[in-house]
């Protein structure tokens, strides 16, 4: 089990704080791409309403799942008010609407020309809302010949290029064991969005930002995209090492274990020679600048291959530690709760949850020093907030949400503690 002292209660803003505070967004995503835009956004103050159906968000599926609550959903819906609205429904597309009318942004990753079928499409929502800005994120675009194809984040990985580089070169493209491209889709959103709100400022005027998985993903191609163009370079799959940074490898060591090493720098493998008690490797002209270290890399990682299969890991950290070598071995999320650095930075914190007592997660990034962001609260059940937001945001009377609940438009979780599945 994680050691209590690795986690954290959150610090930071309280709410009504950080950067985006008096910002309202009203997120429409789903699964991973655009609650993570949310999450970000909610992360740094802005007040976040999520419209989910009455079955959960997909995410409440995926993941690990303690006393039957998704301890995914628990973080990625962290610090947002969650309503339950049957989209589908004529008076579910009116309630968004009006949501819409009374927010800075909105956060959606329909398929393109979904929501303009339900009248909360750009065109539509900008009319009544100028200052409204519209985060679209999609599989392939709002536009092109793959525009209506269906897309997943690994979908849109596998295209953009990343997949093919990823793995073993002797074996089938790999993935992480995380979607990430929705992380990469996501992030840029919340990016786009926090721009847009900047020019918004200037202008008056709102605007809508087209963030599409594979592209976002594409741009992490960035060094092979010229390389194809002028050299006609197809980079591929290079195993633990990465390809024109030498050395920067995972060498084995003699407790049947690895280290991965970073000197690709002239003065940092000055060091790392050094310390291998071979400072003549600095000066041999096969290694003595960095592009003579990659052309060069098979008989390199051999050779300080050789010298961490002599030592134990712990040693190797330390000594390259001590001479300033980036060196580490691959932590596991157990080596992560027990690491002193974690602890001492506060970077997992437990947020609090009323079904769970608290819920570890990670914490706020960036860390900006004078605005911070905050972990306030876990992911709310289904519903949880239905009846908050609709009376507060648009002044219904229980009455009238009573019998929007009665009609299967919304859904009103109104427990004060949750003990069931969410």
């Amino acid at each position: 089990m994680p050691d209590a002292a690795t986690i954290r209660q959150p610090s930071g803003a309280t709410p009504g704080e950080g950067p985006l505070a008096g910002m309202r967004v009203l997120e429409m995503g789903s699964t991973v791409a655009g609650p993570f835009c949310g999450r970000l956004l909610a992360d740094f103050g802005a007040e976040v309403i999520k419209i989910e159906p009455a079955e959960g968000d997909p995410v409440r599926t995926m993941g690990k799942r303690f006393e039957g609550k998704s301890l995914y959903a628990a973080s990625i819906f962290r610090n947002k008010q969650l309503v339950s609205i049957d989209l589908r429904q004529p008076e579910g597309q009116r309630l968004a609407a009006d949501l819409t009318a009374a927010s800075d942004v909105v956060v959606e990753n329909f398929k393109p020309g979904g929501l303009e079928k339900w009248g909360l499409g750009w065109s539509d929502l900008s009319a009544r809302n100028p200052g409204l800005v519209m985060v679209r994120i999609s599989g392939f675009g709002q536009d092109g010949p793959y525009s209506q194809r269906a897309g997943y984040g690994v979908v849109g990985e596998a295209m953009s290029g990343l997949r093919h580089l990823t793995g073993d070169p002797d074996r089938p493209p790999s993935r992480v064991a995380v979607s990430m491209t929705d992380y990469i889709t996501g992030l840029y959103a919340a990016f786009g969005a926090a721009l847009a709100l900047l020019a918004r400022a200037r202008t008056g005027r709102g605007q809508y930002i087209d963030a599409a998985l594979y592209e976002s993903a594409f741009s992490f191609m960035e060094p092979w995209i010229p390389a194809y163009q002028k050299l006609g370079h197809v980079a591929t799959r290079t195993g633990s090492r990465l390809p024109e940074s030498t050395p920067n490898n995972l060498y084995p060591t003699g407790d049947d274990s690895f280290i991965h090493i970073t000197a690709m720098g002239d003065a940092v493998f000055r060091r790392l020679v050094g310390t291998m008690g071979r400072p003549e490797l600095a000066s041999d002209p096969r290694f003595a600048d960095g592009v003579s270290r990659s052309a060069h890399h098979e008989v390199l990682d051999e050779l300080i291959g050789e010298w961490t299969s002599e030592r134990r890991l712990a040693d190797l950290e330390s000594v390259l530690a001590a001479a300033g070598v980036p060196a580490t071995r691959i932590y596991t999320i157990a080596d992560i709760f027990a690491d002193p650095h974690f602890a001492a930075r506060r970077s997992i914190v437990e947020a609090p949850d009323d079904a769970l007592g608290g819920v570890a997660m990670a914490t706020v990034v960036p860390r900006l020093s004078a605005t911070p962001g905050a972990v306030r609260h876990a992911g709310h059940r289904v519903g949880q907030d239905t009846r908050r937001v609709l009376a507060g945001v648009l002044g219904l009377s229980n009455e009238r949400i009573d019998a929007l609940a009665a009609a299967g438009v919304v859904t009103c979780d109104d427990r004060q503690t949750g003990e069931q599945p969410a």
